[in-house]
């Protein structure tokens, strides 16, 4: 069985690509045609092993019990916070 990596890794890569490109603000110009290598599988033959698999038993559930939790108290204050400011290339 012979894949071709025309049909199905491109469209993957260039997918992605494109999914990326919009979210960093870049601009991005093909300078080049590319090509992906030819490649061949071969999936003659083979045999997984068996295995004989005792798991154990598990029980899950739930009680009640009264445990000491923290409190948070919450306030509004003023506070210096970074920003940013990306401006795409022309």
């Amino acid at each position: 069985m012979a894949l071709n990596p025309k049909k199905s890794v491109a469209p993957l890569l260039l997918g992605a690509a494109l999914l990326a490109v919009p979210a960093t603000g870049c601009k991005v110009t093909k300078t080049q045609e590319g090509k992906v290598p030819e490649v061949e599988v071969s999936t003659k033959g083979g045999q997984l092993p068996k295995y004989d698999v005792q798991t154990p038993t598990v029980s899950v559930g739930s009680e009640k019990r009264e445990v000491t939790v923290p409190t948070v108290k919450t306030e509004k204050k003023d506070v210096k916070v970074p920003t940013v400011d990306v401006k795409p290339p022309k």
